[in-house]
């Protein structure tokens, strides 16, 4: 019974670590890399789609994203899209595929995106502490419904409350490596 209740509190912690990992690769560091376009998504042939769904993208070199559609009916709808997302970068379209060139990041641009990265660090310690909370209540009910004696919560809340520390320490050392990454000139 605790056993399944320490798995899904792993799971779903775990699962806010692969959230934060996400955010922090839609975080332009001045290098070009595909993750950039993650987030976008593009209105083709009457859904929404992802980027990587309709087109190959690649990273020539260090400051250039291309993008080169399967169909070059839909280049426009990429360049709308990539606008609207507002990652910025701005599309060059030359008819057959987009370049995207990422500029050397400003120092004060690099602050701004620290700061993000800060908040994104911050909602996912929120998530792994709602976790927490939750599979306290959980034990708290079992003990209540005298399903398991007040040693084994004592010891289930401490394993649970070692979890949570532990993928505290994991989204501050994340952050941690992000933030020297997004420093380093």
């Amino acid at each position: 019974m605790l056993e399944a209740l320490y798995k899904e509190t792993k799971e779903k912690m775990d699962g806010a670590m692969t959230t934060l990992d996400r955010d922090f690769n839609s975080l332009r560091t001045g290098r070009a890399t595909t993750t950039v376009l993650d987030t976008v998504h593009v209105e083709a042939y009457g859904t929404e789609q992802p980027v990587k769904a309709i087109a190959t993208i690649t990273t020539p070199d260090a400051h250039t994203i291309l993008v080169q559609p399967w169909d070059k009916n839909v280049l426009g709808a990429i360049e709308r899209a990539i606008l609207a997302a507002n990652i910025g970068l701005t599309p060059n379209n030359d008819g057959k595929v987009i370049r995207l060139n990422i500029p050397p990041l400003t120092e004060e641009t690099r602050k701004e995106l620290v700061k993000q990265a800060h908040h994104m660090a911050e909602e996912q310690r929120v998530a792994v502490r709602n976790v927490r909370r939750h599979s306290n209540d959980h034990v708290k009910k079992l003990n209540k419904d005298k399903n398991i004696s007040d040693d084994e919560m004592s010891v289930a809340l401490d394993k649970i409350q070692e979890m949570t520390d532990n993928h505290i320490k994991k989204v501050d050392a994340k952050l941690a490596d992000k933030e020297a990454e997004l420093l380093k000139v």
